[in-house]
C-alpha cells in the first residue's frame, strides 16, 4: 500500500480471498446494519447514482432527539458503487450543512458541502446545572468518527474478497 493509497482511503482486495459475486456482497454490505447503531445502509435512488449509501439516521426518529441534543450540524454519507471489473467497491464521503429548527433537522441551503474522503473523529460533553434541581452534571455526551460508519463496511468488502477505493475526483 503505497502513501497514495492510504491518503485516498484505498485498502486493496486482501490476497488470498476469493471474490463474492455483486449479489453476495450488497447483502454482506446491508447486514453491517445493526437497529444500535446510528447510521444505516441502504439502497440508493436512482438520483444518487450508486449502489449503496450508508448515512448517519438523523432523520430517524429515535435518533433526532440524540443528535439534536448534541447540536450535530452536519449529515455525513458514504455512497458506494461496485466495480465488478475491478473488483473494487468504488466510495465518496459527502457532507452536508444541517440547520435544526424546533427540534427538528432541516438541510440547509448552504453553500457548505465537501465530496471526497473524509476523516474525523470528534467528542463533546457538555457539563451544566440542570434547571430542575440546580444540581451539576454532564448533560450530554456526544463523539463521532468516520470510521465508525466507513470500518464496517471495508471489513465486510474485503470479507467478500473486494476491494476498498475512495474516490474524491472523477466518476463514483
Amino acid at each position: 500500500m503505497s502513501i497514495l493509497d492510504w491518503l485516498t482511503g484505498n485498502k486493496p482486495a486482501p490476497s488470498g480471498v476469493a471474490r463474492e459475486p455483486v449479489a453476495k456482497l450488497r447483502k454482506r454490505l446491508m447486514a453491517v446494519n445493526r437497529a444500535t447503531a446510528p447510521f444505516k445502509i441502504r439502497e440508493a435512488t436512482k438520483k444518487e447514482h450508486c449502489d449503496l449509501v450508508a448515512e448517519w439516521r438523523i432523520v430517524d426518529a429515535k435518533w433526532i432527539e440524540i443528535f439534536a441534543k448534541a447540536g450535530i450540524k452536519r449529515v455525513f454519507k458514504v455512497r458506494m458503487t461496485f466495480d465488478e471489473a475491478k473488483g473494487e467497491v468504488r466510495a465518496v464521503d459527502e457532507e452536508w450543512e444541517v440547520e435544526w429548527r424546533a427540534g427538528v433537522p432541516t438541510l440547509s441551503a448552504s453553500a457548505s458541502a465537501s465530496r471526497g474522503r473524509k476523516w474525523e473523529k470528534s467528542y463533546e460533553a457538555v457539563y451544566a446545572f440542570r434547571e430542575e434541581d440546580l444540581s451539576f452534571g454532564k448533560i450530554y455526551e456526544y463523539s463521532f468518527s468516520t470510521a465508525e460508519i466507513k470500518d464496517p463496511l471495508i471489513k465486510a468488502a474485503h470479507a467478500g474478497g473486494w476491494g476498498w477505493r475512495g474516490v474524491a475526483f472523477g466518476k463514483l
